[in-house]
This record gives structure tokens, C-alpha cells and sequence, in this order.
């Protein structure tokens, strides 16, 4: 069989390129027409403050809805996975704290469209980024919203095997989310360097080495080391999910242990969602004004220093309306969280170093949301009384919001008494002048002139 020849393409208006007979040669041709169309036509960058910025928000919003939102129903298959288990309090616990540690620390799963959607809202919104970050963590608030309602009907009819098979459709639509995210226009032009000599012949890194080196490029060890309001900032709010998560896991079985229909035990979380819808991006207009600007990290202190108060009054009783009075003012509490966690790690931290900062920041949060479930479980266990797991949850956040806040306070201390120091020496240096000769120093004599008596 003769070899087809390859001649030259034979283009017309409104026809495609014509080849010889052979399937391999049209697709050999078409990918380097395509390749080469590639090449000569350059990627379009997307602008910050543009009007696809507003795009990416409501991808946001929905992937933010879908992936923080959804770890506080699982209140709702709390009792259902202890009996069909029949596992105590401690081991139905690691359900829910494996699950949000991986959302947090993990790279797996949800924690892509969670991390991702975050850093990249920075990059896009640079004038209105409080209240982008508002706005976004109001996705939050719908899926506390909704994931219990929905998850309350599914459960009835489908069991919790079959809500899981649903919520897994669900969490498809994050795939969209990411598709809308597109890469950022910078104003800083690409540099263009030479080639440096290819280094010297080493022995290949061992795997445990590459992982190292890894981990030091991706996560923000230095910025932990030398940067001491993010350090401050880190462990206050590592601390404070040990005790930010327990009502989210315990609310619904608390209610229903004291005869609360589960419908209303339900609707609870969902009152604290529906709240937030309103309170969050109230609570990021508010701190997006200039006057808040460099007090964000004290409202965040003063909004954890609330929750914690707040779990008191759920500890005193367990009456329906009581509860429901507890989670309207916990919105108000957590409506300044949610608008304020990632707001003031933007103000601390260097923005091109953002996303580094916000992995180690995660991965910490994520070993604290590991361990408060099953610790409040254990302790739920042996004693056999809610009410010492929110005297807990209130112990630890708490305590936060006051380490939180006396360390800001005194670190702001600190540098105001350095600028002033500086500040005095300068004026010292001013008055302090060389001699003609160079051989000493004098004291500037200062003039007056009298001009009128």
C-alpha cells in the first residue's frame, strides 16, 4: 500500500484545512495549527478591582457555602452514627473533627476549593478586600443554613448512606467554582535573567530531604519565626478552636437530650446560619472602614472574647427559646469571626506571602479541630453532662481572646516606643553637627530674634 504524500494545505474560505488521506496526518496537523495559534496569541490576565473580580466572589461564596459550611451539620447524624455504631460520645467525635481537620489541613478533597478560593479572593480585591472577605464568608452562613435543613430531610428518607451519596453530587458543583478562578494580572513586569551555569554534580536528595525543602517553600516556617504578630496571632487562634467548634457538634443532641423535637434541635444551626447571612457582611462594612482599620485584630479578639461568653448562657439551660435567644447572640459573635479571621492575617502578614502564611495557618487550626471534638467527647463520657462541654468550649476561647488581645496591645506598645526612640535619635542627629575641623562635635547654637515687644 503506497504511503499517502504530504503536500501543502489547501485552504479556502469557509472550508477547513484539506490534508491528503491518512486520520494520523489531519490530527498531526491540526494540534500544530493549534499549538502554533497558542503561541502567537497570549493569555489574557484577569485585573483586581475588575468586574470578573465580582465573578470570582460568587464563586467563592458557593465553594465557601459547600466545603466550611457543610462540618456543622454533622450535628444532625451525630445520634444516628452512635447507634448505628453504638460508639460512645469520644469515638462518634472523631467523625466530625476528622472531617474538618481535613478541610483545614489536609490538600485533600475539600480543602482545594477551600484554600484556593481564600487566596485568590486576596489577589483579586485589593480597595474592597474587607468586604470581599465579608462577603464571601456570608456563603458560610447560607450553608449553616441550609446543609442542616437539607440534611434533616435526607435523612428521613434516605438514611445517612444515601444523604452522603447525595452530598457527594453536591460537592461537585466546586469544580465549577474553580473554573471561574482565573489567573490575576500583576503590575510588577516579569523580569528577564540569564541562565545561570548549571550547578555542580550532587548526589540526588533523598525523599525525606525533598520533602523538607518542600514543606519550607510552601509553608510560612520563617514568617512563624521572625514575623511575632503572626506567631501571636496563630497560637491565639489555634487555641480558640479547641473550643470554637463544640457547639456546631453538640448543640443538636444537647437539645435533643433534654426533649427538644429534632426538627427544632435542627432548626437551631440554622438560626445561627440565617443570622449570619445578615451580621457578616454588616460586621465587614464595619471594619472595612478607615477608622477600624488598624484595630481589626481587636474586634476579632472582642468577637472570640463574646462566643466564649455566650456558651455560658447555653450551659445554664436547655430550653427551647433559651437556645434560641443563645444562638442569635452567638451570631453576633461569630459573624465578626467569620469576617475577621482572614482579614487580619492579611493585615500581619505581607500579601505575596498570603498563601504560604495561610497553609501553615490552616494546617495548625486543622490539629486543633482534630483534637476539640474527641477531647469534649471524652470528657462528655465521663461525666455524662453537656454543660461542661460548653464550660469548656468558653474556658478556651476565652482565654484566647485575652492572650489575643494583652499581646497585641503590648506589642503595639512596643513599637510605638521604638518609632519614638527612633524619632528622638534623628532629632538628636539634627541637632548635632560636625566641627569645620572634623575633629569633634558641638551643639548647634539655636537664634532668636526678638521682632516686636
Amino acid at each position: 500500500m503506497p504511503r499517502p504524500t504530504r503536500g501543502p494545505l489547501a485552504t479556502s474560505q469557509g472550508r477547513c484545512p484539506s490534508v491528503t488521506p491518512g486520520t494520523g496526518a489531519v490530527v498531526t496537523v491540526a494540534v500544530r495549527l493549534w499549538q502554533h495559534q497558542q503561541q502567537r496569541m497570549p493569555q489574557a490576565l484577569e485585573r483586581a478591582d475588575g468586574s470578573w473580580a465580582w465573578v470570582v466572589l460568587l464563586a467563592t461564596v458557593v465553594s465557601q457555602g459547600l466545603t466550611l459550611g457543610f462540618p456543622t451539620c454533622i450535628g444532625i447524624f451525630f445520634t444516628e452514627l452512635q447507634w448505628e455504631f453504638q460508639a460512645s460520645n469520644s469515638e462518634t467525635s472523631w467523625f466530625p473533627s476528622i472531617l474538618t481537620a481535613v478541610v483545614h489541613m489536609a490538600g485533600l478533597g475539600m480543602c482545594f476549593s477551600f484554600q484556593s478560593s481564600i487566596t485568590v479572593l486576596g489577589f483579586y480585591f485589593v480597595r474592597r478586600r474587607v468586604l470581599a472577605n465579608a462577603l464571601a464568608s456570608m456563603g458560610v452562613s447560607l450553608g449553616i443554613t441550609l446543609w442542616p435543613l437539607l440534611s434533616r430531610y435526607l435523612l428521613e428518607d434516605l438514611g445517612w448512606r444515601g444523604t452522603f451519596l447525595v452530598f457527594g453530587g453536591v460537592f461537585l458543583h466546586c469544580c465549577i467554582c474553580g473554573a471561574v478562578m482565573r489567573p490575576v494580572a500583576t503590575s510588577v513586569a516579569p523580569e528577564t535573567k540569564e541562565c545561570p551555569p548549571p550547578p555542580p554534580k550532587t548526589p540526588v536528595l533523598g525523599c525525606l530531604a525533598a520533602c523538607g525543602q518542600t514543606i519550607q517553600r510552601h509553608l510560612a516556617f520563617d514568617i512563624l519565626r521572625h514575623n511575632t504578630g503572626y506567631r501571636v496571632y496563630t497560637l491565639g487562634v489555634m487555641w480558640s478552636i479547641l473550643g470554637f467548634p463544640l457547639p456546631h457538634v453538640f448543640l443538636v443532641p444537647y437539645a435533643m437530650r433534654h426533649r427538644v423535637d429534632e426538627q427544632q434541635a435542627a432548626l437551631l444551626i440554622s438560626i445561627i446560619g440565617f443570622s449570619n447571612i445578615f451580621l457578616r457582611p454588616l460586621a465587614g462594612l464595619v471594619a472595612g472602614r478607615r477608622a477600624f482599620a488598624s484595630h481589626r485584630k481587636y474586634l476579632f479578639s472582642l468577637a472570640v472574647l463574646l462566643n466564649g461568653l455566650t456558651n455560658l448562657v447555653c450551659a445554664a439551660s436547655a430550653d427551647f427559646w433559651v437556645l434560641v435567644g443563645y444562638c442569635l447572640v452567638y451570631s453576633v459573635s461569630m459573624s465578626g469571626i467569620g469576617a475577621l479571621v482572614f482579614q487580619v492575617l492579611m493585615d500581619i502578614v505581607p500579601m505575596d506571602r498570603f498563601p504560604s502564611a495561610l497553609g501553615l495557618f490552616t494546617v495548625l487550626d486543622g490539629l486543633a479541630f482534630l483534637i476539640s471534638p474527641p477531647l469534649a467527647g471524652l470528657l462528655l463520657d465521663s461525666t455524662n453532662n453537656f454543660s461542661y462541654v460548653f464550660y469548656m468550649s468558653s474556658f478556651f476561647l476565652i482565654s484566647a481572646a485575652l492572650f489575643m488581645g494583652s499581646s497585641f496591645y503590648s506589642l503595639q506598645k512596643k513599637e510605638q516606643q521604638g518609632k519614638q526612640a527612633v524619632a528622638t535619635d534623628a532629632l538628636e542627629q539634627d541637632l548635632f553637627l560636625e566641627g569645620k575641623d572634623g575633629s569633634g562635635k558641638q551643639w548647634c547654637p539655636e537664634i532668636m530674634y526678638v521682632t516686636s515687644v
